[in-house]
């Protein structure tokens, strides 16, 4: 059975290099991007308006952040100070190892 070609049929192509194929496979990505690139689309005010309120967000909740780490760092410094002001006051009340003697005032006596 001969088979005869037609102007326009499909012939089977032998197996193509794989350097070949990653660089045609680049060039078209590349062709890709510069087309969408040059093409005249202007950005949606939807948009503009939405990456403005993400920068908002972002610089209000960055803040809040500091404000709340510089108030519990504070709070922090407060309650050690506190802390070591109770334990001093023990370790003068209950001295190494001496007792202190607690003398009623003298209209009691």
């Amino acid at each position: 059975m001969a088979l005869s070609r037609r102007p326009y049929s499909y012939s089977k192509m032998d197996k193509e290099d794989p350097e070949e194929l990653i660089h045609r496979r680049a060039q078209f990505l590349i062709y890709k991007v510069l087309e969408q690139a040059n093409s005249p689309r202007k950005q949606s005010l939807l948009r503009i308006r939405i990456s403005k309120l993400k920068v908002k967000i972002g610089n209000r909740l960055r803040r809040l952040r500091k404000r709340i780490m510089s108030s519990v760092s504070a709070v922090r410094v407060g309650i050690h100070g506190h802390v070591t002001s109770q334990l001093k006051t023990w370790k003068k009340l209950f001295g190494k190892g001496r007792q202190t003697i607690i003398s009623l005032p003298p209209m009691i006596k």
